[in-house]
């Protein structure tokens, strides 16, 4: 584990040496976004070494605040009535009863509470606040967020519950791997990149960058499978094409709700630099897709 921990430190260490370099040589582009996932990366990293060494609930009580800034941001973007304040308290309330499951390590409960449960319950706290008037996209916009950032979320502190012995080595992999498509599709649309995948949504994506970043992710999440994971090369690199893929459709859903927020890729309203959605979208789609995965396939998790 420590020979793990001390290579993961000395690779992204390189790597953020080679990201410092290159904003460096291209001033006049905007590197902002990248740069916050290269700090989000150091804080797992940081978060997963303390999990390890120290408790490994300090992990569950890092992603819950992670997971409450996240559906606070979201929150803060949408058009709020005064009947809403009600609604929001009781979507700030799902995230402690959610993460409460997994430190039960209560599956069946994890899976269901917020998908179900939250789905039925929640519109009884906009009821209760009175007034029609927006009553669907209220409840609707509040539950999808919670999905997104709370239920999505919520899957990467329930790799070490499900299996102490390969959990947190999986949900290093899964995040290292996330990361990295992002960092390749990001580093290749903005250097090399021509054709746009979808510039109405996100201008920072083209087709070059996303085909580079698949590529490589595959063949890094092949070569690491065996050394960090218990998957042989055949999952490692379905699990590569999995997480290149999905990350992909998160980042793109996230642009959506941001165009159709009015917040822009580049902050308008929310600087990148402090976006908890610009570092934490792929890693809501990915998080539970892999989870599931694994689950379907392998009966030791």
């Amino acid at each position: 584990m420590l020979k793990t921990l001390l290579l993961i430190i000395s690779v992204l260490g390189v790597v953020s040496l080679l990201i410092y370099l290159i904003t460096k040589k291209h001033p006049h582009k905007d590197f902002s976004e990248l740069l916050a996932r290269v700090k989000l990366w150091w804080g797992m990293v940081f978060i997963f070494i303390l999990s390890t060494f120290v408790n490994p609930n300090i992990s569950i009580i890092s992603l819950a605040i992670l997971s409450f800034f996240s559906l606070k941001e979201f929150f803060s973007m949408k058009k709020t009535r005064k009947n809403d304040r009600r609604i929001f308290i009781w979507a700030y309330l799902a995230i402690p009863i959610q993460f409460y499951w997994i430190f039960t390590n209560w599956y069946g409960m994890f899976i269901v509470f917020i998908p179900i449960y939250i789905f039925l319950f929640l519109p009884l706290a906009r009821i209760t606040a009175g007034g029609t008037k927006g009553f669907v996209k209220s409840v609707s916009m509040t539950h999808w967020g919670i999905m997104l950032m709370v239920f999505g979320l919520s899957h990467l502190a329930f790799y070490g519950k499900m299996n102490p012995e390969y959990g947190p080595n999986l949900l290093l992999y899964l995040v290292l791997l996330t990361q990295l498509t992002d960092v390749v599709q990001y580093m290749v649309s903005k250097t090399f990149g021509k054709r746009k995948v979808i510039p109405t949504a996100n201008p920072n994506i083209t087709i070059e960058g996303l085909i580079t970043a698949t590529i490589i992710t595959v063949l890094v999440a092949t070569l690491l499978a065996p050394h960090l994971t218990p998957l042989t090369l055949y999952f490692g690199a379905i699990s590569g094409l999995l997480i290149a893929v999905t990350s992909f459709i998160g980042t793109m859903n996230i642009s959506f709700v941001k165009r159709d927020l009015q917040v822009d890729d580049n902050g308008v309203s929310v600087s990148p630099k402090e976006s908890f959605l610009s570092r934490i979208d792929s890693l809501s789609y990915t998080a539970p897709l892999f989870l599931h995965f694994l689950r379907y396939f392998f009966d030791w998790i």
